[in-house]
């Protein structure tokens, strides 16, 4: 995955942070990679944003495990590198942002906090299209406070004048930028401190307590009885099927990997039958038509085309209309080649196409005893089952 500079014509970026380690979650790997709701919590922001018809560029602030772990970037999205703290990662992705006019305006994004609401991006930029330079999203402190030394309880201290800072932050990207180039070298917890430190008002608008902070393990059960709002979805299930005749000269294409076969598949893409199935299946569910609706054969764009593209638009759709990939079945008809020792490399593959645990996908293969055009070893079939959760409409 290589940066590529985005234009400078775009009004608003978002940069997320994904670089920490997230020990504190003991969840033995970094947190936003953990699983919530299906796909990685780093997932859940770079969908939002990328979804959000005001911000069509960003930057993901994120290690190379982090980055390898994303089948691909949004499109107007580059990476940067994230920095020993968190200041210097947003000093990393203002570099990359070199190109932007001061008078942009940015988004800063902590990934440890998946459950980003459009109407608070709505609210932030609402401030900022009315003059403020900066703004935070806010929660009031439901809590008693007091004061605490050695394990003992003191004073009450008054939380009227108190709030909850939440990201995403946003600022005027040269007031932004003024901020971190007079940051000195301790470090701040937020970029609303730095900008306060210029003199710079900061304006709070209404947060959301879907922001909540991925912080320990526990967090992830509140994340997910805050995001996963089952009893608003319903279950759609749909079918796909595919065949190709096996024709020699060919490289075999299935489940989204390369297998070592005599013969290879015939088609006006790769012919990837399984993926071709798992395709159908999902735009099935989601009642948007088939592969060849969106992807015509007659369409030389197409021609040749890697079958993972067809599977990862699917997915997209799926995001795109609020919702999630339960359970994925997969069977592939077929005398030969043997299934079994690439079953394995087939879910992993198809997990990273889709953005989701291969726990929830399933791989499986039959032969139709020599009967019929299987049988003869002439092509190969698959069939596949899509279990998705979508909204209510």
């Amino acid at each position: 995955m290589t940066d590529s500079a985005l234009s400078p014509v775009r009004r608003v970026a978002a940069i997320l942070l994904a670089g920490g380690v997230g020990a504190r979650a003991g969840l033995g790997q970094p947190k936003q990679l953990a699983l919530l709701g299906g796909k990685p919590v780093l997932q859940w922001s770079l969908d939002t944003f990328a979804a959000h018809p005001a911000i069509s560029g960003g930057v993901l602030v994120a290690g190379d495990d982090v980055m390898a772990s994303i089948a691909a970037l949004p499109e107007g999205w580059i990476s940067a590198r994230p920095g020993a703290e968190r200041q210097q990662s947003v000093a990393n992705a203002l570099a990359v942002l070199g190109d932007w006019d001061d008078d942009a305006l940015v988004l800063v994004h902590d990934a440890a906090r998946p459950g980003v609401p459009a109407a608070v991006i709505d609210r932030l930029l609402a401030a900022l299209e009315g003059g403020a330079d900066a703004a935070i999203p806010t929660l009031p402190v439901p809590d008693t406070l007091v004061a605490q030394t050695g394990g003992e309880a003191g004073e009450v201290v008054d939380r009227a004048a108190l709030a909850r800072v939440q990201t995403p932050q946003a600022f005027r990207l040269g007031t932004l930028r003024r901020a971190h180039g007079g940051a000195g070298p301790g470090a701040a917890t937020d970029d609303a401190q730095l900008v306060r430190r210029l003199g710079v008002p900061v304006a709070a608008v209404e947060g959301d307590a879907r922001l909540h902070k991925l912080t320990y393990a526990d967090d992830m059960a509140i994340l997910s009885g805050l995001l996963e709002a089952k009893a608003m979805m319903r279950t759609a299930v749909g079918m796909g099927y595919d065949v190709h005749r096996l024709v020699t000269g060919k490289p075999l294409w299935l489940g989204g990997i390369e297998i070592p076969h005599s013969h290879g598949l015939e088609g006006h893409s790769d012919a990837d039958v399984a993926l071709h199935a798992l395709t159908d299946a999902i735009l099935g569910a989601l009642g948007d038509g088939d592969i060849g609706a969106h992807f015509p054969p007659s369409d030389p764009e197409w021609r040749g085309a890697a079958s993972w593209r067809f599977l990862e638009f699917a997915g997209q759709r799926v995001t795109a209309a609020g919702g999630r990939i339960g359970h994925l079945d997969l069977t592939i008809i077929a005398e030969a080649p043997k299934i079994g020792p690439f079953r394995d490399n087939m879910r992993a593959r198809i997990a990273e196409i889709l953005a989701i645990s291969p726990t929830r996908i399933s791989v499986k293969a039959t032969t139709t005893e020599r009967l019929g055009f299987t049988g003869r070893r002439e092509g190969i079939a698959a069939q596949a089952v899509a279990t998705l959760q979508l909204p209510e409409t």
